[in-house]
């Protein structure tokens, strides 16, 4: 059986029950004390039967009229049923009895709030504050920081918890509720000068340290951050989440293997989550080792079924392993969840050109043109296709759309320029050439790269002589 007040005893309560309904019906010698009215209110409440509470209160305060306790619940009764008006006035009627109540001003506040009026509301629990102190101060600096987060007052919510972990500095539910909090307010420096006063006081509080090293991260100071989890781990040797924000803190550090053991220490911690295992992933990404990067992937994929990047940064693991058609492959399934997302489709294409199935990459490279007309990358690659795949009229003709587009970017002078070579048009390929040199120098290993053996034509290298002449004067 649970443990709960009404049901101790059942055979006691059952007959307080009896002589509650006797009481009810109006039969002659029925009495309940005022605490036998509070098991019966509470009773019918934890049933939901508010109606039945509400009568129950409205019989105790006929017989206990100077009863602020009972007045309190059937405000509580009338809040609970969305009676909020009532609620008010019957509070009104408790707070001339008595104003020492704390449940007076928060019952009063969750009723100034559900009639929207969030003023009264704070005006209330701080003119509260200054009435009660200890645990009730810290209960009414809880509420009233609720206050000030549904009125969208975010640096009063921090300096509400500020305040209670001040008075209280063990207090967890402060300690955990600040951390979200400084990291949303910016207020990473103030945090940092709480935090390091509570560890002064109490340099054993790993929630203490946690928070520390959070602040740390957010003013990017990744080292610190990192050696204040570290405390904190070695006080709660299991506390997952110290251990979650030390490998984000070293991915930043590019310290990819120190990353890797840290979030793996979180998977044998907690349940498998899929943005652990992506974040695995991504540090054998960056350490070259796609087959690992790839396992990670999958699992994160296997956790989250509908994420079609995880797909997508599978098929960047075999593309950078030149494994073509299996990249193509992982990008059709992501493509399956998301059709027309223009990096799918700009991979896609690479796979495609070297596969050597030009005229597939074509329409995937326009597929990104036509998603996102002015950036650079689809226009490159969609050129460079048509050039590899001997479509120099059509390449031309993208040139021209590509210029117009992104008003004249170097990059597609300079690829003018090769097609008019290919194109036998060698005068008018050099006047753009020049032009090219002119504009962006250090784009020139693109237009190399399309064809390197352009740099046997003595023409071409004269022109680049001559800004390599200039360069140096």
């Amino acid at each position: 059986m649970k443990e709960n007040p009404y049901r101790e005893d059942m055979e006691e309560f059952r007959e307080l029950l009896k002589q509650y309904e006797n009481l009810r019906v109006g039969k002659k010698h029925s009495f309940l004390d005022e605490e036998s009215f509070e098991k019966i209110i509470d009773y019918y409440d934890e049933l939901e039967n508010f109606s039945k509470a509400l009568e129950a209160c409205d019989l105790a305060i006929e017989q206990y009229p100077y009863s602020s306790s009972l007045l309190i619940k059937k405000s509580d009764m009338l809040l609970a049923s969305q009676q909020y008006k009532k609620a008010l006035e019957v509070l009104e009627k408790a707070e001339l009895l008595g104003r020492n109540d704390i449940n007076l001003y928060i019952l009063k506040t969750d009723a100034y709030l559900a009639l929207d009026q969030q003023e009264k509301a704070v005006a209330l629990l701080e003119e509260a504050l200054l009435s009660f102190e200890g645990e009730e101060r810290i209960d009414l600096l809880f509420e009233l920081a609720d206050v000030y987060d549904d009125h969208e007052e975010f640096d009063k919510v921090f300096d509400c918890l500020k305040m209670i972990i001040e008075d209280e500095p063990n207090n967890e539910e402060a300690l955990y509720k600040i951390c979200f909090w400084t990291d949303f307010t910016g207020r990473s420096e103030e945090s940092i000068r709480l935090h390091s006063k509570v560890i002064d006081e109490y340099p054993y509080n790993e929630l203490a340290w946690f928070n520390l090293g959070a602040a740390y991260q957010g003013l990017k100071l990744y080292e610190k951050s990192i050696d204040a989890y570290q405390y904190a781990i070695t006080i709660d040797e299991k506390f997952d989440y110290a251990y979650r924000n030390i490998g984000d803190a070293y991915i930043r550090l590019r310290k990819y293997r120190e990353a890797i053991e840290a979030l793996n220490k979180v998977l044998e911690l907690s349940k498998p989550e899929d943005v652990i295992y992506e974040a695995i992933g991504h540090c054998y990404d960056r350490l070259k080792n796609f087959a690992q990067a790839r396992f990670h992937y999958r699992k994160a994929s296997h956790l989250n079924q509908g994420d079609s990047k995880l797909l997508y940064k599978i098929a960047c693991t075999y593309y950078n392993e030149g494994l073509w058609e299996s990249a193509a492959k992982q990008l059709e399934n992501a493509m399956k969840i998301h059709r027309r997302q223009p990096e799918y489709c700009l991979l896609m294409g690479e796979c495609k050109m070297n596969m050597e199935l030009f005229k597939d990459a074509i329409q995937y490279f326009s597929d990104v043109v036509s998603l996102k007309p002015k950036n650079k990358s689809g226009w490159e690659a969609l050129i460079r296709c048509l050039y590899k795949g001997g479509f120099y009229e059509e390449a031309i003709d993208q040139v021209h759309a590509a210029l117009r587009v992104t008003e004249g970017k170097p990059l597609f002078i300079f690829y003018q320029s090769i097609i008019l070579f290919a194109l036998g048009k060698s005068k008018e390929a050099l006047i753009y050439l020049d032009r090219a040199m002119d504009k962006s120098p250090k784009l020139l290993k693109k237009f190399v790269e399309l064809n390197p053996a352009i740099l046997q034509n003595q023409q071409v290298v004269d022109i680049l002589a001559k800004y390599k002449r200039n360069k140096t004067i």
